[in-house]
């Protein structure tokens, strides 16, 4: 089941189904107008005791629902009066999302650490900490039974302010050495009333960062997230974590400058199994507050980076693909305002 958060200007918030042999989108809220977004739909499913796409399916069956052109809805920005599409999923509240990551997840992942960090990793015999860390994985990252395997690399991106949604831009900051993309699934979940983590689904993402700055040392790798990302359009609920194929395409001036070729992701294709790196991440008890909206990005097997001779520009245009997926994620580049260039100052309260 593919869930969109939407909005029709002059109408509001909205969620909604895509049918996919129709490519309309089935306005829930237009028969259950209290469901503006996913988390609403959730906290019902929470009080009644039934699964998520139980209350869908329901509020489809109904009488009278309102159906929209899902193309026209992918095919437009927030500024048009017509209907567009939000994040797949997010809360009223930004500060109440937390968006993190794991790295180093990815059976080609360590690969495109080398080639980012040609002179410090690859040219030495050594085990540097990166390769012992994706190692470690190999051997102990998909645990079996009741037994806690070994952590993933993980890394904090932000709060629901740095999420775009299908057509928004991201920022390259002026303080930034590059842009970097990262064609990624992103898991999303919230937290139930009682600390449990439940998870919602999965989205397709652009983990956003900048990777020349962590090539300086990879001790940066930790600031070089701190950026924009974005995931959707669609959130699956049901979605396949075993295997599926992602592709990212770059444009500059309506002309390919980047194109990934088959990407490979999901268990099969990853040294950490999807329990594993859930259980790191909520084994934290500041990770189960209840209401909390989490969106995690579970890494990627190449980036451009590590190969191109380009950097990116204003007006560059991502693409991040997949099978599963019946629709991709689509942002633009845009260049952050000047003034972040220089010192930030802090003066007395």
């Amino acid at each position: 089941m593919r869930v969109v958060q939407f909005e029709i200007p002059g109408a509001g918030r909205r969620v909604g189904v895509v049918v996919d042999s129709e490519n309309e989108v089935c306005d829930i809220t237009s028969v259950r107008s209290d469901w503006q977004r996913v988390i609403d739909v959730f906290q019902e499913s929470e009080r009644a005791g039934c699964a998520l796409r139980e209350l869908f399916a329901d509020a489809m069956s109904r009488p009278g629902i309102e159906r929209l052109d899902y193309l026209s809805m992918l095919n437009s920005g927030p500024n048009e009066d017509v209907p567009f599409l939000h994040l797949p999923v997010d809360h009223p509240d930004p500060h109440w999302t937390l968006v993190s990551g794991t790295g180093l997840t990815h059976l080609g992942s360590m690969q495109s650490r080398d080639e980012m960090h040609t002179a410090e990793e690859s040219s030495s015999a050594e085990m540097t900490d990166s390769k012992r860390m994706f190692a470690m994985g190999i051997a102990e990252g998909k645990p079996a039974g009741e037994v806690r395997g070994v952590a993933p690399e993980w890394f904090y991106k932000g709060n629901g302010h740095v999420l775009r949604s299908h057509r928004q831009d991201l920022t390259l900051p002026a303080y930034a050495r590059d842009g970097g993309e990262e064609a990624e699934l992103a898991g999303c979940y919230v937290i139930d009333a009682t600390g449990q983590a439940r998870r919602l689904g999965f989205a397709l993402g652009n983990e956003w960062s900048d990777h020349a700055t962590e090539k300086l040392n990879y001790l940066y790798l930790a600031p070089s997230k701190l950026r924009q990302c974005a995931i959707g359009p669609e959130l699956i609920l049901d979605c396949d974590f075993q295997e599926l194929s992602l592709q990212c395409t770059v444009l500059r001036n309506g002309d390919t400058i980047y194109d990934s070729g088959e990407l490979w992701s999901g268990e099969r294709h990853m040294c950490h199994s999807l329990s594993n790196c859930e259980d790191h991440h909520f084994k934290f008890a500041q990770h189960r507050h209840p209401g909390n909206v989490h969106v995690h990005f579970f890494g990627t097997s190449k980036l451009s980076y590590g190969t191109r001779d380009w950097v990116y520009e204003a007006g560059d245009v991502i693409k991040i693909s997949s099978q599963s997926f019946s629709a991709s994620l689509v942002n633009g580049v845009v260049a952050g305002s000047p003034s972040e260039s220089t010192p930030i100052r802090v003066v007395p309260a």
